[in-house]
């Protein structure tokens, strides 16, 4: 029998839930360093992409799309990222990170390179109002 859907207790810690889609939880990640969500397919005992049915994977890739589109409409950054890597968290999920020429890690690739800088209350609450504006139908 297979285990039921759950969060990995490493995301829940790390990230502030957002919106519920129809594949994935939608995340914001818990580093103010970069404006920086994350998608979570509710699919018990996803580790991979491969792990996906075809109507999944389809409807992740839309869940990407709209969460990268999200974050250009909130944030405008100069690039977007987006990565499943999973090397230590290993249930599956998607990384999709605004950059900005000047970041803090600007032009490398944000694992690793500076200390996460978790959101004060008050700009957590800023954030989400503005990512929740910025969804169709937002707030």
């Amino acid at each position: 029998m297979t285990e039921p859907y759950a969060l990995h207790p490493q995301l829940a810690a790390d990230s502030h839930p957002l919106a519920a889609l129809a594949l994935c939880e939608l995340r914001l990640m818990d580093d103010a360093n970069y404006p920086w969500l994350v998608l979570v397919p509710r699919v018990a005992g996803a580790r991979e992409l491969i792990d996906l049915d075809r109507d999944q994977r389809l409807r992740l890739t839309d869940e990407i799309d709209f969460a990268a589109r999200l974050l250009r409409a909130a944030v405008s950054p100069d690039k977007l990222n987006v990565a499943a890597l999973g090397n230590l968290v290993p249930q599956l999920h998607v990384h999709v990170i605004g950059r900005f020429v000047g970041d803090p890690a600007w032009p490398a690739p944000v694992w690793g390179r500076v200390a996460a800088r978790p959101y004060a209350p008050e700009a957590l609450v800023a954030r989400v109002r503005a990512l929740q504006a910025a969804m169709p139908g937002g707030a």
